[in-house]
């Protein structure tokens, strides 16, 4: 299977990293920004088709699917533009800034048939894995997850520290994955709040951001967001239980009392962004809707607009 990637940034060589240890995969064309730092990444992984315009890439005959790993206000439109090439697509989370956008992809998907999955990665981290397993078995019914998504981001950069050309959102971004993943554990979300801190004076952005979640299975949720915190980066699930208490960073899972649980038989790989990748190969060769397909996460989308809404108002 030959794959285009667009989005050579930080992201984009993570899902690199992951692709190359699929077999029967090939990624064939590289797209990017400005062509000398998308070149010397494609050097770096041996892609041989190098461009900044999605377009040349989509033309080539031989490509099956697309991974987009651009930014946010570009995703709905390459995804729609992917999918009319004939080309498979995985979409980088979020799927899109706005509701109108997120179900313009899901009407293209449904028209066209084609495999259009989002990088939700939570659902494959190996940590979530093993909860979601303990959920559908019926060995764990959880009551409350609390969440931190934390970042020192005060200016326009990226993970490596790199000046992006474009703004992060704590809603619609990093929020997207907590509300999507409370959902696939806990059941379809009934009630959601948000309330948000100041915004930045130049990126017009909420620096932090409270969100509350309530399923129809009775499960709350309670989100922390900010791009103000001077610690511990990235994001922390704590899930409390009828039987137990876990918490879990990215990949890696821990009881309540910090005990370390062993997650390496949950699937074939230690990191999300390989499971994730391997879950869109998988779909395509199989002729099935992948988890984490658009249709799946567009509910978590429609929360996202109502809690926007709530913010506005």
């Amino acid at each position: 299977m030959k794959i285009a990637l667009a989005g050579a940034g930080a992201f984009g060589e993570k899902h690199l990293d992951g692709l190359k240890l699929i077999d029967g995969v090939e990624v064939v064309s590289l797209i990017g920004r400005t062509l000398e730092p998308t070149q010397a990444v494609a050097d770096k992984y041996g892609i041989k088709h190098v461009t900044t315009d999605l377009a040349e890439s989509l033309a080539i005959p031989e490509v099956d699917a697309v991974i987009l790993c651009t930014p946010t206000q570009m995703h709905a439109a390459q995804a729609i533009a992917c999918m009319d090439a004939g080309k498979h697509v995985q979409v980088e989370i979020p799927l899109a800034d706005s509701l109108a956008d997120a179900e313009a992809v899901n009407d293209k998907q449904r028209e066209t048939g084609l495999i259009c999955m989002v990088g939700h990665t939570r659902r494959f981290n190996p940590s979530h894995q093993l909860i979601h397993k303990k959920v559908v078995a019926g060995e764990l019914a959880i009551s409350q997850m609390d969440v931190q998504t934390y970042f020192f981001r005060r200016k326009n950069m990226n993970a490596k520290g790199q000046p992006r050309s474009w703004t992060d959102h704590l809603l619609w971004h990093h929020a997207a994955h907590t509300v999507d993943l409370f959902a696939y554990q806990c059941g379809p979300i009934v009630k959601a709040n948000a309330i948000e801190g100041p915004l930045h004076p130049e990126l017009g952005i909420a620096m932090d951001m409270s969100i509350q979640l309530k399923s129809e299975s009775g499960a709350i949720c309670t989100l922390s967001l900010s791009f103000n915190n001077d610690g511990p980066l990235g994001t922390f699930f704590r899930y409390i239980g009828d039987n137990g208490t876990w918490i879990a960073r990215y990949d890696d899972l821990f009881t309540g009392k910090e005990e370390q649980v062993d997650v390496s038989k949950v699937d074939v790989s230690m990191n999300g962004i390989e499971l994730q990748d391997r879950e869109f190969i998988a779909a395509i060769r199989e002729g099935r809707e992948p988890n984490s397909s658009v249709a799946q996460v567009l509910p978590c989308y429609r929360i996202l607009d109502q809690l926007e809404k709530q913010l506005q108002g």
